[in-house]
């Protein structure tokens, strides 16, 4: 192969940068793909790797919600069929941001449903927050491939979400790297042979805080992760430990394992991205650097498997993997978190609703970084957890918490 049909990986290694679809696929047939928040971090690791294996991949349809530039950017680069803007007020911006091209261009939330529910052999599911659900639900309606990103889509209709899965025979792999480091591990066949799911966690920017300190810590500090690069909503997810508690739901209804024999534990490294025991006493890990890159290529190319640029994890180089319970006191969140799932009904969606408002409020500044925990712990007690059985009643339930959460919010500001 000719030097300039080759890059140098992260770790060295030579790769070539257009793999052909047989390669990967059966028959040689170019997987059909649709990216749903594509200017996001996932979605711009996943088009990263769509982009080094273009005889691979064909992209039917990129959404954003807001970044007009990012969007028509990468519809470009991967020559999508369709672009469609969340935020219906910038289709003018975005069609002209594209005029010329040939790429169809659409706008509003009902377009990005409209988009997810085009025939495609495989859609990422990278919406950030409770907005993904109707557009991961198009896809599981036509029987679809979804790689799930988006841990409120089951956090908030867990169950709804999988009955629909088996009524349409839909297919989802989990693209979290907990999740997707069990899937990698889990015996699915023989579910009695496991004893518990192990999901590891960094512990954030705030591990070895001074809990008494933790009431001044500003939102730059929040989103400074140690180890992953991350949007803002997730990082401060994972600074409050939110996130553990959101992926300790999603895991529950991923794995059906109840939510006595998940457990968190705290892995500074992030090199352990989760771990399943069995009643034998083995316990199988999946490990790997962090790079969201790999359990992105992992469902990517599902059931086979794709060369990433990832470095290699060098273990001797690591020196050392440490392991610690997580302390209550500096993350209540995730204690919040499991109250709300042993509650059922609607707690978990009420708990999701609470924290999307506090986190965006103390992005913006209104409220302390210990009112997040403050303001989903008020309205899961302001609130009932009654069940639901549709769709529109979960949403309902979802405005009527963020409502709350927005009261209380505001009276914290005050």
């Amino acid at each position: 192969m000719a030097g300039d049909d080759r890059v140098r990986t992260d770790d060295g290694l030579d790769e070539a940068t257009g793999h052909a679809a047989g390669e990967l696929f059966a028959g040689g047939v170019p997987r059909r793909v649709t990216v749903l928040g594509a200017t996001g971090s996932i979605g711009g690791s996943t088009l990263d790797l769509i982009r080094r294996h273009p005889e691979a991949f064909d992209v039917e349809a990129l959404t954003a919600h807001t970044n007009v530039a990012g969007l028509a950017e990468a519809a470009r680069a991967t020559g999508a069929r369709l672009a469609v803007i969340g935020d219906a007020r910038l289709y003018r911006e975005l069609e002209n941001a594209l005029a010329g091209t040939g790429i169809e261009v659409a706008a509003g939330h009902q377009a990005v449903v409209e988009a997810a529910a085009r025939p495609v052999d495989w859609t990422m599911a990278a919406m950030v927050g409770a907005a993904g659900l109707e557009p991961a639900l198009a896809v599981i309606r036509r029987g679809g491939t979804l790689a799930l990103a988006n841990k409120e889509t089951l956090v908030c209709a867990g169950a709804l979400i999988t009955a629909e899965v088996a009524r349409y025979g839909a297919t989802v792999l989990p693209v979290d790297s907990e999740h997707n480091a069990i899937f990698q591990v889990l015996d699915g066949a023989r579910p009695e042979t496991v004893d518990k799911l192990i999901l590891t966690a960094s512990g954030g920017p705030f591990r070895t805080t001074d809990p008494e300190t933790l009431h001044a810590i500003r939102p730059e500090q929040a989103v400074a992760h140690p180890n992953w690069e991350m949007g803002a909503k997730v990082s401060v997810d994972s600074a409050t430990m939110m996130n553990k508690g959101l992926e300790l739901i999603e895991a529950h209804h991923l794995f059906q394992v109840p939510e006595a024999r998940i457990e968190v534990l705290i892995h500074p490294q992030s090199i352990v991205h989760s771990m399943v025991a069995y009643r034998d006493g083995s316990v199988l890990a999946q490990m790997g650097v962090p790079d969201m890159r790999t359990p992105i290529a992992h469902t990517l190319a599902w059931p086979m498997r794709m060369r990433t640029p990832v470095k290699r994890l060098d273990l001797a180089e690591v020196g050392q993997l440490t392991f610690e319970a997580p302390d209550s006191r500096r993350f209540p969140a995730l204690g919040l978190a499991r109250k709300a799932l042993q509650t059922g009904g609607c707690a978990p969606t009420i708990l999701n609703a609470a924290n999307e408002v506090a986190v965006d409020a103390f992005l913006g500044g209104r409220i302390g970084f210990l009112d997040i925990p403050g303001t989903v712990q008020s309205v899961l007690a302001d609130l009932p957890a009654g069940q639901v059985s549709t769709i529109a009643d979960l949403l309902e339930v979802d405005r009527d918490a963020r409502a709350a959460a927005s009261r209380f919010t505001a009276r914290r500001a005050g």
